[in-house]
């Protein structure tokens, strides 16, 4: 949960203490005040499971990440600082978790604004009522570990609390999972609002111009959102800056005309905002004022966004570290090998080692050398064996070996994450900018539980069951080419 204090969060706090049904393992406040302040309110019925992290103004894409990174449960429930969630919530969060198929990655809450009985709402009241339809929102919003891990979590590109929770989605849906609906409820009320708010809220537009960037033409249909009035508010501002070049140039007639149909343009937008309010003076003025303001400030934003976001790239970046498995991944695996004369090195490891490092990539192996605890080798002939892998691949910058057997318990032995961590650690990289490479299960496991990406590069050793639920690449090198999708440096032909 996201926060800059406001006083919303006491009672967001009390509404989630109060709920029935199974504690979460972790309640993750991320402090995103940029000057701190006060310490944040914790209702003593959730004293000793709450963890606050401060942010410093990273944003809600950035405080989102910050939190979720502190976890290590299979699910993350995203909520806002200003939601109620309901008498049973998390009853039915257990509920909805419980019955996601395996290849459902989130869960979407039930959310719903409360509008006043007692007269039509405002403007920005519909406004905020349309997040009751709205997919995807991190209002109430659950996902699995493993795909928020291996999408890169939120863009951080994205600055306010808008389109992220969209652009997240439409990642993790194309990595091949699934979001659904689930039961729990959760109420949104409508914050208070100035009288300008509906044009601060134009700065939106500038993130829609990344979503397309990122996500082509047609992300708004797939997103389920509207596409608003960007060309009427075009067509009003070039009615205007026609109206004022034609003024200059002293065609007056030619100048009013354009002048006509930018007035007209406005009064359109205006009546349409105004006919379904409660249509009080306050709400009429304001209306009136901001139906003038809202084009050139959407226009504007518009532009802003075309600018900045040009040459945009996918999210997440390219990792600034690659980790290795070593046996079925860098060479073939003879079991228990203390033979370096039988080191072979799978097709194109090389080259694609090569070019990992030609492009600034760290690069580093965790092997489980389970034979040392067995007693089938010794350390010295597995450092051996390691030896002559660098011979013939390459110096890596690191090397991670685990010599305990499945049943000593130990935090290094993959699928447990200690050797990736470590070696992220050694290499100076946090583990999210790390990709673990690996021909098992054990090997993404290891990379999700760490928070690192993984790609599957499966051999005849593989089990079938481990070929789902991950990036799978055919090779070494189309697995860095994988990683490397969001550089415009060519690697290799696509085949």
């Amino acid at each position: 949960m996201p926060t800059l204090g406001r006083p919303c969060l006491t009672r967001a706090l009390a509404s989630l203490a109060a709920t029935s049904g199974p504690p979460p393992a972790r309640i993750v406040l991320v402090d995103d005040r940029r000057d701190g302040g006060a310490p944040l309110p914790v209702p003593a019925a959730l004293d000793g499971r709450v963890t606050v992290v401060v942010a410093g103004g990273l944003g809600p894409a950035g405080a989102r990440n910050l939190g979720w990174r502190c976890t290590a449960t299979p699910w993350v429930v995203f909520l806002d600082d200003d939601v109620l969630v309901g008498a049973a919530w998390r009853d039915e969060l257990a509920a909805d978790l419980a019955g996601a198929p395996a290849d459902v990655a989130g869960v979407q809450g039930r959310v719903a604004v409360p509008l006043p009985g007692d007269r039509r709402p405002t403007d920005w009241e519909r406004n905020t009522a349309g997040l009751a339809r709205a997919r995807w929102i991190t209002a109430d919003m659950a996902y699995r570990r493993a795909a928020l891990v291996e999408a890169g979590g939120f863009d951080e590109r994205f600055p306010r609390a808008f389109r992220e929770d969209a652009d997240l989605a439409l990642r993790v849906l194309a990595d091949g999972w699934r979001l659904t609906r689930g039961r729990r409820r959760t109420e949104h009320p409508v914050r208070p609002a100035g009288p300008w708010v509906s044009v601060r809220v134009q700065a939106g537009n500038a993130d829609d111009v990344l979503m397309r960037r990122l996500h082509g033409r047609d992300w708004y249909e797939r997103a389920g959102e509207v596409r608003g009035r960007r060309g009427r508010h075009l067509a009003i501002v070039g009615a205007g800056a026609a109206a004022l070049a034609l003024g200059a140039a002293g065609r007056r007639r030619a100048a009013a005309v354009a002048a006509g149909l930018a007035v007209a343009g406005v009064a359109e937008f205006a009546v349409a905002r105004v006919r379904p309010g409660p249509r009080t003076p306050r709400e009429i003025a304001t209306m009136l004022v901001t139906s003038v303001a809202i084009p050139p400030a959407a226009t504007w934003h518009r532009l802003r966004g075309l600018v900045r976001h040009r040459a945009a790239a996918p999210w997440p970046p390219p990792p600034r570290a690659v980790l290795f498995d070593r046996d079925g991944t860098l060479v073939r695996d003879v079991p228990y090998n203390c033979d370096p004369a039988k080191v072979e090195p799978m097709p194109g490891a090389r080259e694609a080692l090569d070019a990992a490092r030609a492009l600034g990539l760290r690069t580093g192996v965790v092997s489980n050398q389970s034979g040392i605890a067995r007693g089938l080798l010794t350390r010295a002939q597995a450092e051996a064996v390691n030896r002559r892998v660098e011979e013939l691949l390459g110096p890596f910058d690191v090397w991670e070996m685990c010599p305990h057997g499945p049943g000593d318990g130990c935090a290094c032995r993959k699928p447990a994450p200690g050797m990736v961590l470590t070696a992220a650690s050694r290499l100076g990289a946090a583990p999210h900018e790390c990709a673990v490479l690996g021909d098992i299960a054990a090997d993404v496991a290891a990379a999700h539980a760490a928070g690192a990406r993984a790609v599957l590069i499966p051999t005849p050793e593989t089990l079938p069951g481990e070929r789902s639920g991950t990036r799978r690449a055919t090779d070494l090198r189309h697995a860095i080419r994988l990683l490397l999708n969001s550089t415009s440096t060519p690697i290799w032909p696509i085949e």
